[in-house]
């Protein structure tokens, strides 16, 4: 145990050194465009520092129209962080260094939930591409710490770990979804509710003192996200650039989202026994990034540490690695394409990326049958919902 703990430190903080080289070639050039695109080592970390005032130190809820994009504590973490240095170049490097250490922590964590698959996280060549793109890594470690405490039955620790992490990137807030089916299955209604109110309580918390004093700021984040047309990575972006142009897309990434999810109800009550969080929530978290109307390249951080939790079987390692391997494609793609965009002589051209655009979201999809299969496997023995919809169609005698 204490040899697999020093090895994975050891993979941990090769892989963050080794992801950092990947980036610093833009140090160099003050991450200039194009240039940042051609070397795949463009991050939101020194654009922002200055597009949203933080080299000014301005409180970054305080604009009405330039406010930061992200939930409240992710503002938090970049305004803090900016009140310790002056350059992009020194913001970069001290958010890229907290990253490193979270990063670390999260490879610890996840051989604590998987110990058996987890040298795949430091190795995972689409993870090491995508640390220092944003700050997700603040959000996914206390999801991670949630998933954690919730299969260990610490659901106190777990819904406050998970109030935090939706307050940080709200994206965890599906997560709610299998966690009420886990916890309704297996009787524990009592629970259910006291976790969904103080996860509720925690966000609100968090949140309260920004609604009261900067609601135009807060707010921004998620009328952005409302009013959101078809973006980077998602499968409506990639439609219109094959010329398949779509209107109502909150509708559509809506239905599909709402499909999704059906599936995945009725893909849990075929299941045999009551499943963990660990082994359904990168099932749940992938349908929802393939509806979503952005599908940003540094989700991978977040699908990735739960893939390598959902593993069950060394049979389906083939299937992560085509995963992995599709979605190192797409980072490719997406600032090879962005680089032609802002007036590079060479990158990837639209009809290309659009078709790599929707490889990932198929590589994404694939693994998640994959891993729905291996669970099936043991099916449940009295009834599926399956046979419920075909039982009800008959006659009554």
């Amino acid at each position: 145990m204490a040899l697999r703990f020093k090895t994975l430190l050891v993979l941990a903080v090769l892989a963050s050194l080794l992801s950092f080289a990947k980036f610093s070639h833009c140090e160099g050039s003050n991450w200039a465009t194009p240039d940042q695109y051609i070397h795949a080592c463009y991050s939101d970390l020194p654009s922002l520092f200055g597009a949203r005032g933080l080299d000014k130190h301005v409180w970054p809820y305080a604009s009405d129209k330039n406010s930061v994009e992200y939930p409240v504590l992710t503002g938090l973490v970049m305004f803090a962080t900016s009140g310790l240095v002056e350059t992009p170049l020194s913001y970069f490097n001290l958010n890229a260094f907290l990253l490193a250490l979270i990063f670390i922590f999260l490879v610890l964590l996840t051989a604590k939930l998987k110990p058996e698959f987890s040298y795949l996280l430091p190795v995972a060549p689409a993870m090491l591409a995508s640390l220092y793109i944003n700050w997700d890594l603040w959000a996914i470690i206390t999801m991670m710490l949630a998933i954690y405490w919730f299969d260990r039955k610490a659901y106190l620790y777990s819904s406050l770990a998970l109030g935090i992490s939706i307050a940080t990137k709200f994206l965890p807030i599906f997560l709610l979804f299998p966690i009420i089916f886990i916890l309704w299955r297996s009787n524990r209604v009592k629970e259910l509710i006291k976790y969904v109110v103080i996860t509720a309580l925690v966000w609100i918390g968090i949140n309260v003192p920004f609604v009261l004093t900067t609601p135009t700021g807060w707010w921004r984040f998620y009328k952005l996200n409302i009013e959101r047309v078809a973006d980077w990575g998602s499968l409506w972006l990639a439609l219109n650039q094959l010329g398949v142009g779509l209107t109502n897309l909150n509708y559509l990434s809506l239905l599909l989202l709402l499909i999704g999810l059906a599936a995945i109800a009725l893909f849990l009550f075929e299941i045999k026994n009551t499943p963990t969080l660990a082994s359904v929530a990168f099932i749940v978290l992938a349908v929802v990034m393939v509806a979503s109307k952005v599908y940003s390249p540094q989700y991978v951080l977040w699908l990735t540490p739960l893939a390598v939790i959902a593993l069950t079987n060394k049979k389906d390692l083939y299937a992560f690695w085509l995963w992995q391997s599709v979605e190192v494609m797409y980072h490719v793609a997406i600032w090879q394409h962005l680089a032609v965009v802002t007036g590079a002589h060479f990158g990837l051209p639209q009809g290309g990326y659009a078709a790599l655009t929707l490889l990932r979201s198929a590589g994404s999809l694939y693994l998640v049958g994959v891993l729905a299969k291996r669970a099936l496997q043991a099916r449940n023995t009295q009834g599926s919902a399956f046979d419920l919809l075909f039982e009800a169609s008959k006659a009554y005698p």
